[in-house]
């Protein structure tokens, strides 16, 4: 672990050794000591006593008939003291039953420690408690791992969350204690330097939490992490939590490698032989070995010839081969050989598979080596709810997800290869994806791709955004959104490549980033963009369909509601966009995207919603409430008033909104994007905000990334014009922040 982060290991064994004292007092007074002794279990019984942690405690005796009596004698006083107290009272042979059948009670017993009385109880109960879990070792491990199965699934992993469980979480405290565990059984070996390192830094870690917060709580939240920072002597909360994604990380590798060694040990002797996989590189016993008589130091490019056999035959590499390439591998040569890119190509190219190879390659420290650039993403959080994944695990998550679609592309390597580094410009200062091509070309030249390849994929990591974000921004209908988007990718060969990268970096992000909704509109980009590069016109605005023209016959106010799609027809006004805007935010309903047509005297507006939560409103409410609103005879400021007073505020300061005026996105609007933190009613807001400034949205497109919105409208003036007056646009933006506040 880097970085010189203060430790609270010492004051935790000083405030075990205090309350060690403190209940020998206690039980001085409750007992005379005879066949009974009290036994510390838990954090007080490991002597990692943080200031909130509960004390779990056992009282043996041997059939002693007072027991109860000093049971009470020592209880009372804890809890007259306010500490929280896990206490049971029990004969050896009682313990022993017990923790044959409660797990809890059995890890807790395993590392009991005496603290007073007949310190021969403790001894019997311990080595009894032992004796059955070693005995019993392929049953209880078995249950040992399913607990820690569950603990994941609940808590998600510690290295990865903005919000983790320091304890519960996936690369926890409960982990090593499990691995420890798992060594009392001796089944496999106690958890490493490396693994205890950041084991002490995770208790460090909950130890200022529970300072900074007065109590007893293991989920570091947002707002307490600057102050644990400060407490721990770290800059602020972002190196905070790159150290704990570090640390969480490390455990992880570990606790994995134990159980590795666990379903090995207790699954019989492994086939005998050596099978080769590469040259130099062959399996032996379930694991990627090197071949007998190879010499690391002579071929820098084993170390990835290893890790690609590793990732083709989904076997992991074993500990002992990881060390000896880490230790003695060359450095790679710089432009790097055809066979060392090849390898890369190849790992990445098995996809999940490939997953745990990189984690070895990292925990290693070889991939560092390999791409020093990689040094400014490892480990980096990304602070924002939509990214489940720390930066360097986001890219190897995404190139593992670029492999299912490197048949969709001429270029399948250099699908894999900007899948891999497309945010590594997040470790810089300034817009990632311009100092991510910076950065890639020096990449991209290291491994030695030619010099037309380092342009593609320059121009892939610099623009890998441009089809997400057009998609869900921009009116696909305007003939300059297309243009501008074929314009920028140049050729089909860029334009596949960012499609397929559009999909595997969304679906890497979380689901909050990609959906079939955004995976729709982003095909539907390409397709247009396809026909403009094969040299076909840009389609035409669509006319109303049969179905919308047959509603727009009517003249007079129609909704119609079918699952997400939501068709209101009305006499074309100022604000009736919004308007309706605003009855379907009063009804939960998340506006996706919305745009206008007209068939003379009427406007038709097709809106995209979801709802925020659990089932759609009744279609029919949501009909008639639009139709009141239509004609005038509902508030429905009021009602959206009442759900914002009902919302909670934002928990951490949000960031001002902004409002920005795109210039050259359309020839027949103006174009204004509005970044704002979500709430209900915002669409309506704005678009109130536009109406009083004179202003009609023609369409609009709403993304929400986790809890910020980024809308963009189109607007016109009263005569259906784009915006040419600068106090005009300076009127609007101060209208729509004002709004905003």
């Amino acid at each position: 672990m880097r970085g010189e982060a203060r430790s609270y290991a010492a004051a935790r064994k000083e405030r075990a050794a205090d309350t060690d004292r403190w209940l020998k007092d206690l039980f001085r007074t409750a007992s005379d000591g005879d066949h009974v002794s009290l036994v510390a279990v838990g954090s007080l019984g490991r002597g990692e006593l943080a200031p909130g942690s509960d004390l779990d405690l056992v009282l043996l005796h041997n059939g002693r008939a007072d027991v109860a009596r000093v049971a009470d004698r020592i209880w009372y006083p804890i809890w007259d003291s306010a500490v929280n107290l896990d206490h049971s009272v029990r004969t050896v042979e009682e313990a022993v039953a017990v923790a044959r059948q409660d797990l809890k009670a059995v890890l807790g017993l395993i590392q009991a420690r005496h603290v007073a009385g007949d310190p021969e109880l403790t001894r019997k109960a311990r080595e009894a408690v032992l004796a059955e879990w070693r005995a019993d070792s392929r049953r209880r491990l078995g249950e040992l791992r399913d607990a820690a199965d569950k603990r994941a699934q609940v808590s998600g992993e510690l290295a990865f969350l903005l919000e983790p469980d320091l304890k519960d979480g996936r690369g926890g405290l409960r982990d090593v204690q499990a691995m420890q565990a798992v060594a009392a059984a001796w089944v496999a070996s106690a958890p490493g330097p490396r693994a205890r390192e950041a084991y002490e830094f995770i208790l460090d870690v909950r130890h200022a939490l529970h300072v900074v917060t007065a109590r007893g709580t293991d989920r570091l939240v947002l707002q307490e992490q600057d102050a644990v920072a400060g407490l721990l002597g770290l800059l602020d909360a972002e190196a905070l939590m790159r150290r704990l994604a570090e640390a969480g990380r490390t455990v992880s590798h570990a606790f994995d490698a134990t159980w590795r060694t666990v379903d090995r040990l207790l699954s019989g002797p492994a086939p005998r032989g050596r099978r080769p996989l590469a040259d130099g590189v062959v399996e032996h016993g379930g694991e990627v070995v090197l071949a007998r008589g190879i010499n690391p130091r002579k071929d820098p490019v084993l170390v990835l010839r290893a890790a690609a056999a590793a990732a083709d035959s989904g076997l992991p590499l074993a500990p002992a081969t990881m060390s000896v390439l880490a230790a003695q591998s060359p450095p790679m040569p710089v432009p790097w050989p055809e066979e060392a890119r090849d390898a890369l190509v190849s790992i990445l190219g098995a996809g999940r598979a490939a997953v745990p190879v990189w984690e070895e390659l990292d925990q290693a420290g070889i991939l560092v080596k390999l791409l020093p650039d990689w040094e400014r993403v490892r480990h980096r959080p990304q602070r924002n709810p939509i990214h489940r994944f720390t930066v360097d695990r986001h890219l190897i998550e995404a190139a593992a997800n670029a492999a299912s679609h490197t048949r969709e592309v001429s270029r399948p390597d250099l699908l894999l290869i900007s899948a891999f580094l497309h945010d590594v410009g997040k470790g810089w200062p300034g817009d990632h994806s311009a100092t991510g091509e910076v950065v890639v070309r020096d990449i991209a030249t290291r491994i030695g791709l030619p010099a037309q390849d380092v342009d593609t994929l320059a121009t892939v990591v610099r623009h890998h955004l441009l089809l997400p974000e057009t998609a869900t921004r921009r009116d696909l209908d305007d003939p300059v959104t297309i243009e501008k988007v074929a314009a920028t990718v140049g050729t089909r060969e860029v334009l596949d490549l960012l499609a397929a990268l559009a999909v595997a970096d969304g679906n890497a992000t979380g689901p909050a980033a990609w959906n079939s909704w955004k995976a729709g509109l982003v095909a539907d980009l390409v397709r247009r963009v396809r026909s403009v590069l094969a040299g076909s016109a840009p389609p035409k605005p669509p006319t109303l369909s049969t179905a919308q023209a047959a509603l727009a016959r009517h003249g007079g106010g129609a909704v119609r509601v079918n699952g997400g799609a939501v068709t209101v027809v009305a006499p074309d006004r100022v604000g009736l966009l919004w308007s309706a805007a605003g009855v379907l935010s009063a009804h939960r309903l998340v506006v996706r995207s919305a745009s206008s047509a007209s068939a003379g005297s009427t406007a038709v507006i097709e809106f995209s919603v979801i709802p925020e939560y659990g089932s759609p409103p009744d279609p029919a409410t949501l009909e008639s409430d639009l139709r009141l609103v239509l004609a005038g005879r509902l508030d429905i400021e009021q009602r959206l008033a009442r759900r914002a007073r009902a919302m909670r505020p934002p928990r951490v300061p949000v960031a001002p909104p902004r409002v920005t005026l795109v210039d050259d996105a359309s020839a027949t609007a103006t174009v204004v994007e509005v970044r704002a933190h979500d709430r209900p009613g915002l669409l309506w807001r704005i678009g109130r905000a536009f109406g009083e400034c004179g202003l009609d949205v023609r369409a609009a497109r709403v993304e929400t990334l986790g809890a910020e919105a980024v809308d963009v409208f189109y607007v016109v003036d009263r005569a259906g014009r784009p915006l040419s007056d600068d106090a005009q646009r300076a009127q609007v933006r101060d209208q729509v922040l004002a709004a905003l506040r």
